[in-house]
């Protein structure tokens, strides 16, 4: 089994968010030797600039999610367009291309025609998952089962989506990776991987 654990790194929209657990995740990933995927919003970058820095020099790999974590669908195509550049152009001052990569804020607009084809032209291709904990609402235990059971109920490869800030998911983390390397699991960024999917409604 083959597993890409993604985060989206945004400004959290939850109470009770504790500074610094970005920066944690990125000790437990380098401890366990995980490379994964991070969609980074632009102005989460230009208020976190080294935790990013950080991430991109840690080697993960890096896509686009936006600027303003804006539901897509309601910007105009002018405005999306200048959305993903802006976040493009922060992303891209640290060193990292996050082309092809792109995720829409809470998959919204994943499905909509005029935004895939708005991202072809600009390079980019939507990142779906295939496992979603729902770990901006869990607790610890419930957002680790969550991963687990969903990654060990497919067959072949699995996008996992997590997020960047809530306190559960970096306690969850170091057991996640434990249990998956032990049934035989190897983690992957998604660009190691066979399909990608596109999809990513809740």
């Amino acid at each position: 089994m083959r597993v890409a654990l993604t985060f989206d790194a945004e400004h959290p929209d939850r109470p009770g968010c504790a500074p610094g657990v970005a920066g944690a995740m990125v000790d437990v990933l380098e401890e366990r030797g995980v490379r994964a995927t991070f969609f980074m919003q632009g102005r989460w970058v230009e208020a976190y600039p080294e935790t990013a820095r950080r991430i991109v020099q840690a080697g993960h790999l890096i896509g686009n999610h936006s600027h303003y974590h804006a539901r897509m669908p309601l910007l105009s195509e002018a405005g999306l367009a200048a959305d993903i550049a802006e976040a493009e152009r922060v992303i891209t001052e640290l060193g990292a291309n996050p082309r092809p990569w792109f995720r829409c804020p809470w998959g919204d607009g994943w499905s909509d025609p005029a935004l895939l084809e708005l991202l072809t032209r600009m390079g980019y291709r939507h990142v779906g998952w295939d496992v979603l904990p729902r770990d901006w609402e869990g607790s610890q235990a419930e957002i680790e089962d969550a991963v687990v059971d969903g990654v060990l109920n497919r067959d072949g490869e699995s996008v996992v989506i997590l997020h960047a800030w809530p306190e559960p998911t970096l306690r969850a983390l170091p057991a996640i990776i434990e249990r998956l390397e032990w049934a035989g699991t190897t983690f992957v960024a998604i660009d190691e991987l066979a399909h990608v999917p596109a999809a990513g409604e809740p």
